[in-house]
């Protein structure tokens, strides 16, 4: 008699207490991020590289004003909420970090190769972060609107979906084993089903951002990488195919979302 009601402490504080316990640490967790919303330290980032876009720098002694994220030189209001897309002048689809690149290389003549040799947070590629802090603040409350038209945007869809449920790796993982269904938690928190529209504008639409426990801001390049080194699979070249493919992939599903960058994230 003993034992069973060992047993059934057991069941109960499994099956009742511990889901119970797990949404109560969901809810706390977004009553601190609501909390500190107003002081989103990427703020910081975005004032760097409002002055990084603005000022004279490079080679050509250029500034980015008049770089093309896809709405037109200079425009960067809603630009991200429309990225990645193709360019033309590029012959190939670009998320918002290898379009700034491209602008790089085309007005202030740096090499985006050296960019992309460099680990995140030094060098040049610190600036592009800034600036890319900087470029999605205009994006917030925007409509996603991500194009899935032109036949690279179409390649670079199903690239990303089979990147997405690409299972492999010593711990067999895919992107699908975290965010291929609902009801998933990882350290007590949801994890958006990218699958489904809605699970997708939450996850899309809410990077780049602040990253409270690593004190930093982090990209979509960045996630994507981070993401990877998760699963134990080797480390993604920045803004090679693969990371662009899976944020086309995860755009076209979050259409008709809004951008809530940059997002605040634990």
């Amino acid at each position: 008699m003993k034992k069973n009601y060992h047993w059934l402490l057991a069941f109960w504080l499994a099956v009742g207490v511990a889901p119970a316990f797990a949404q109560s640490a969901t809810d706390e967790i977004a009553k601190y991020r609501e909390m500190i919303a107003d002081g989103n330290p990427s703020e910081l980032y975005e004032a760097a590289g409002e002055d990084l876009w603005k000022t004279k720098m490079g080679p050509k002694n250029a500034t980015l004003e008049k770089c093309d994220l896809g709405k037109g030189p200079g425009v960067v209001k809603g630009a991200s909420a429309e990225l990645p897309r193709y360019f033309k002048d590029t012959n190939r689809v670009q998320d918002l970090e290898s379009r700034i690149l491209t602008c790089m290389e085309k007005l202030q003549g740096y090499d985006p190769k050296e960019i992309i040799a460099l680990d995140f947070e030094k060098g040049k590629r610190k600036d592009v972060e800034a600036i890319v802090a900087y470029v999605v603040t205009y994006s917030k409350g925007s409509t996603i609107k991500v194009s899935n038209k032109h036949p690279k945007e179409k390649a670079m869809y199903e690239l990303g979906k089979r990147a997405f449920y690409f299972q492999g790796g010593p711990m067999d993982f895919s992107c699908a084993s975290c965010h291929g269904e609902d009801n998933k938690r990882i350290r007590l928190q949801d994890l958006p089903n990218i699958t489904t529209q809605k699970g997708a504008a939450m996850g899309f639409g809410s990077w780049p951002a602040y990253r409270v426990s690593s004190g930093n801001f982090w990209t979509m390049q960045r996630r994507i990488n981070d993401c990877y080194r998760q699963q134990r699979f080797p480390e993604p070249i920045y803004t090679s195919d693969i990371t662009i493919a899976l944020q086309v992939y995860m755009g076209v599903n979050a259409n008709g979302g809004v951008m809530s960058t940059p997002g605040l994230k634990r």
